[in-house]
């Protein structure tokens, strides 16, 4: 009996830590190994406006967000593309909005990496869809900036389910960003996800650079906008009902352009 009484208070006991904690300890949602390289934290990394107005505010949130880490700082500068195209700069990430049509998406983030190291990144927000009654919202617009812009430091999402009570979290796919709770902001779990991503330090750095990490980094003029499916490569996965999906391109020389989607409905 005294054996049994023990084992029922151990059992309880790791019950009680479970259902007390809201994420698994080795719960992750990093995009692979991906991570910018450098030589120290906490490190700034630019974040170009190439945003209408209308998109000014929700970007300017989402840096002061993503700063708020403990291992990164995120820098709002004046861009360096034509948003229509949103070509990517080396070393920073161009964020754009345009009417880019009726394709599907109404946001995509898009990294080029070297091996695990990512060396520029583009967001890309598709005002076909935000002009629509539907996603024409500030919490809709919120919620996929910080979601998309969360993707080029190398997170992934934390849930694909978009029927299940929101997370808190902009890195959680809903139906209903505004909640509650808001998935329009990051939360704990995701700073302390972009800490175990930037715990090792790099002997170099792809922030800043002035030029590509090869010759073959850029997107060729012919598919430079890489606004279509056809254009992003083989597809890696793709959520229970479809509407989030992750594309990888083969560049060659260890070269990479990964796409993460998130559809309309």
């Amino acid at each position: 009996m005294k054996r049994f009484g023990l084992s029922s208070a151990v059992i309880l006991a790791a019950f009680l830590v479970i259902v007390a904690s809201p994420y698994d300890a080795s719960a992750s949602h990093s995009w692979g190994s991906y991570h910018w390289a450098r030589t120290a934290n906490p490190f700034t990394l630019k974040l170009g406006d190439n945003v209408s107005s209308n998109w000014d505010s929700y970007l300017t949130a989402a840096s002061a967000d993503w700063s708020a880490s403990s291992v990164m700082d995120t820098a709002v500068g004046a861009g360096a593309t034509n948003p229509k195209n949103c070509r990517p700069t080396a070393g920073r990430v161009e964020v754009c909005n345009s009417q880019y049509g009726s394709n599907g998406w109404l946001g995509i983030a898009q990294i080029w990496v070297s091996g695990a190291h990512i060396t520029q990144g583009v967001v890309k927000l598709n005002d076909t869809y935000y002009n629509t009654t539907k996603y024409n919202k500030p919490e809709w617009r919120a919620f996929v900036m910080c979601q998309e812009i969360g993707h080029t430091f190398g997170l992934a999402h934390q849930d694909e389910v978009f029927t299940n009570a929101n997370l808190g979290s902009c890195m959680d796919y809903t139906s209903a960003p505004a909640g509650p709770p808001s998935n329009e902001h990051p939360n704990a779990h995701d700073y302390a996800q972009l800490e175990s991503i930037y715990t090792h330090l790099d002997s170099t750095t792809t922030i800043g650079a002035t030029t590509p990490a090869g010759s073959g980094q850029l997107p060729a003029p012919a598919t430079g906008d890489l606004n279509s499916q056809s254009d992003w490569g083989k597809l890696v996965s793709k959520s229970a009902n479809g509407k989030a999906a992750t594309f990888e391109r083969d560049l060659g020389r260890d070269q990479k352009i990964l796409t993460h989607v998130y559809y309309a409905d």
